[in-house]
């Protein structure tokens, strides 16, 4: 999971393990194998703010699988596994991938602000082996290069709904993805140049994301 983290130029939390063999016993994890039970992918379950909140976690897909649909498939069932499991519990992610906001507003995702999200110390803790750590925290964990999704069982729009509004706003969403990229890498870059230099509740609008960054 590391190594595709890496590949991708992001960073996710990590576990041993003995953390993910956990989850696997406690029947929190999704495995994807084909027939011949060769490993396909896999994502598990974690619980944040006393079950308040779940997030689906540690989604890889083995690279000769890629870009077959597998990805949605098993985001798909780990989000049923967590509504049967946690049903009353909020479902959350963060993303930096056009890919997979697609795939979360299929299942009932929407976009939200960072301050809806788990306010738990030890999801955000996970977030240090991330490459954009430092621009988290530079932001008081108000913004980041990710976008933040959730699905709140108790006031939701329709997955249809919400299908239909990133498709509309898909482009939007591809300009912000860029534009947080520039907004916020832009004073690291500085930084950068400097020193070798010598120098020493419902979908939101995009103008909303625009104004927060």
């Amino acid at each position: 999971m590391e190594a595709s983290a890496a590949a991708r130029g992001t960073g996710i939390a990590k576990r041993s393990p003995d953390y993910i063999e956990q989850k696997i016993d406690e029947g929190k994890a999704v495995i994807a194998i084909t027939d011949h039970n060769e490993w396909v992918g896999f994502c598990y379950i974690e619980t944040w703010s006393n079950g308040e909140y779940v997030a689906n976690s540690g989604l890889i897909v083995a690279p000769a699988f890629r870009k077959s649909g597998v990805a949605k498939g098993i985001k798909k069932r780990v989000f049923e596994l967590s509504r049967e499991t946690f049903p009353n519990a909020k479902i959350f992610g963060l993303t930096t991938g056009l890919a997979v906001m697609k795939i979360n507003s299929d299942l009932g995702y929407e976009p939200v602000t960072y301050s809806e999200l788990t306010q738990d110390e030890a999801f955000w803790a996970g977030c240090k082996s991330c490459v954009n750590y430092e621009i988290l925290m530079g932001k008081d964990r108000k913004n980041c290069m990710c976008t933040a999704m959730l699905y709140d069982p108790k006031d939701h729009y329709e997955p249809e709904e919400t299908k239909e509004f990133f498709k509309e706003n898909a482009k939007g969403f591809e300009r912000l993805l860029r534009f947080k990229q520039w907004k916020l890498l832009k004073p690291f870059l500085r930084k950068d140049k400097s020193d070798t230099n010598g120098n020493g509740s419902k979908p939101k609008s995009l103008f909303h994301y625009f104004f927060h960054l």
